[in-house]
């Protein structure tokens, strides 16, 4: 072992270390990594910034961007609610929405693919009657999976790709992940949704039944176009069931309360439907009807302070505005801001981690109280001003809607029990679903590189106005995109140093002898162990190497290894922290650290188990 190859290795061993560790984000330690490895000598400084060129990290961006367009104009919301089962048995309900969920997560970026999944599941949830984490965990794994079967699903797809292009002059083109992508998250799903109902943890108190937000009165426009023109009252309340009910409508500017179920309803009707907030998105997407205002159900009176405790806030359903019980038509009220409660999960990487209320001044800056924290299903209720926020916390917030709205999007969270109801703009959501599927087509057909096609998709949102251009940029997760950019380096130094090539010999004669079968296995388990405790890209970018030169020594396809590397980082089941879909659901879900290996270490052993045979025979030694 050379000077150049140890301090590779030196390098190496740390930048792992602190990916472990944890107290630091993904970012901050690639670019650690990268200005140590300049500092040592082992990259040139003009070439030190040369990863941000890599098609891989400009394809990432633009797939970021792209799925945002999906999201915002509400093409996924309408789609879910058509394809999902409203009725029968739990089991079935939650294999349609995991497998929705995947089928979303290999053409959009999988932490937006869950985001936007997320509240169905805790609907469906309430519905059946079951603990959220039973469904939430098979839905998180299923997304997972699903970004597995196409270059643009997960980011190790597109950085595996990356490292054959580098090698072999061309990368894998958009469904060459497909064959062996598809049988393991087939697999995986069937095994999730089914096993899950037994090996998924029974968590009573999560954060679906920790707060009591009441429901909410929101009227409700009927325009020309909305299914309920023509039909009676009584019809329209059927075709609600159990989610929401109509209390009340207006018409000529008059409020009726108690309207007769046989009155037929015309466009401009304006109908006051009571419902939980999660519900209402789905009501108003499936009805074709227009948000007119949203009035939520007033708080108690002497709503506590932030440091108070959240049980003393009683947030009670029954008390209506007055204007409602009314035996006269009345007139409608005017749209006044009023105070509401939401809860919001804060996602990985998100600006408030490791930060207090108090820190963050909310009060001053935005004009709302945080009243609660869940964590991982327990209240904390004390010196609430001062605790510091983790990935998954679940909020409760007082204040506007709106404050509450921009708190959530410049610090990070997912809305979750109020969630924001995405009314479908049907001509920005064909827009967006044809862009993407031009991209799609143009991309998997070779006219263009993967890069140019989706940075050609960004442009036509752009040119379109899909995404308004000042939020164009917002779209993009910025840590992911510098912590690519800055491991690329480290990765072409340990090829160009010899590094990769002497811990793959010492991987092929102390553990596989010599055997291919045995070193492509070795592979997939060491790149999913890591993938458990390590950011999924860095864990792709630190693996490429060695196993491309793990295939030169044995002189073998190289594909093959590449690919068990692209299964291994998208398979992190055993912990919280290996993937942003499992953070998202600890709170929500009211889970502990220790309860996903139970669901997650048998998943794994079936992934290895599926995935070694097909990459043999798909992609041949």
């Amino acid at each position: 072992m050379n000077t150049d190859q140890l301090l590779v290795l030196t390098i190496l061993i740390a930048t792992i270390g602190l990916f472990l560790w944890g107290r630091l984000r993904h970012d901050v330690v690639a670019l650690i990594a990268l200005i140590a490895c300049v500092l040592a000598g082992l990259i040139p400084s003009a070439e030190a910034f040369n990863g941000f060129a890599q098609p891989a990290v400009i394809t990432v961006a633009a797939v970021l961007i792209l799925s945002y367009g999906l999201q915002t104009t509400g093409a996924v919301e309408s789609m879910a609610q058509r394809i999902l089962p409203r009725g029968g048995h739990s089991l079935l309900g939650i294999g349609a929405l995991t497998l929705l969920g995947a089928c979303l997560s290999a053409f959009m970026n999988n932490v937006g693919a869950m985001a936007l999944m997320m509240p169905i599941a805790m609907q469906l949830a309430a519905r059946q009657g079951i603990p959220p984490g039973k469904v939430l965990m098979p839905l998180a794994f299923g997304t997972i999976l699903g970004g597995m079967t196409t270059l643009i699903g997960t980011p190790p797809n597109l950085i595996v790709s990356g490292f054959r292009a580098a090698e072999t002059g061309t990368g894998f083109s958009m469904f060459a992940f497909t064959p062996v992508g598809l049988a393991v998250a087939l697999t995986g799903i069937v095994f999730a949704v089914v096993a899950g109902r037994w090996l998924v943890p029974h968590r009573e108190k999560s954060d679906a039944e920790g707060f009591d937000t009441g429901t909410y009165l929101t009227e409700v426009r009927i325009t020309e176009s909305a299914k309920a023109v023509g039909k009676t009252l009584g019809d329209v309340e059927r075709l609600l069931d159990d989610d929401a009910q109509i209390v009340g409508m207006v018409r000529n500017d008059f409020r009726v309360t108690a309207p007769m179920a046989g009155r037929i309803l015309k466009a401009g009707d304006i109908l006051v439907i009571e419902a939980e907030p999660d519900a209402l998105g789905a009501t108003l997407t499936r009805l074709g009807l227009q948000l007119e205002e949203a009035v939520p159900s007033k708080p108690a009176d002497d709503q506590p302070e932030a440091d108070e405790d959240p049980q003393t806030a009683d947030s009670d359903p029954t008390n209506k505005d007055d204007e409602t019980t009314g035996d006269e038509p009345q007139a409608a009220p005017a749209q006044d801001e009023e105070i509401t409660l939401q809860e919001l999960v804060t996602q990985p990487g998100g600006m408030l981690i490791g930060h207090s209320a108090t820190d963050l001044q909310i009060r001053t800056r935005y004009g709302i109280n945080l009243l609660a924290i869940s964590r991982q299903g327990h209240r904390s209720i004390r010196r609430l001003r001062w605790t510091e926020l983790q990935p998954g916390d679940v909020l409760l917030m007082q204040g506007t809607a709106e404050s509450i709205s921009v708190f959530a999007q410049e610090q990070g969270c997912i809305p979750l029990a109020q969630r924001s109801i995405l009314i479908p703009d049907k001509r920005k959501a064909y827009t967006a679903l044809a862009i993407m599927l031009g991209c799609v087509v143009l991309a998997a057909s070779g006219l263009l590189s993967a890069a140019l096609a989706f940075t050609l998709g960004v442009l036509g949102y752009m040119l379109t106005r899909v995404i308004p251009l000042r939020r164009l940029y917002d779209a993009v997760d910025w840590p992911i995109i510098v912590l690519l950019g800055a491991l690329m380096p480290l990765a072409a130094a340990m090829a160009s140093t010899g590094t990769a090539d002497l811990l793959a010999k010492s991987m092929l004669e102390q553990v596989a002898q010599g055997s291919p079968v045995l070193a492509l296995g070795l592979i997939l388990v060491i790149t999913m162990t890591l993938s458990d405790f390590m950011n999924n890209a860095a864990t792709a970018a630190v693996m490429c190497p060695i196993a491309l030169s793990v295939a030169s020594q044995l002189g073998v396809n190289p594909d093959s290894f590449l690919m068990a590397v692209a299964i291994g980082a998208s398979c992190a089941f055993l912990t919280p922290i290996g993937h942003q879909n499992n953070t998202l659901i600890l709170g929500p879900g009211g889970f502990r650290f220790t309860d996903y290996w139970r669901l997650g270490l048998p998943l794994e052993i079936i992934v290895v188990c599926v995935s070694i045979p097909v990459l043999l025979w798909v992609w041949p030694l």
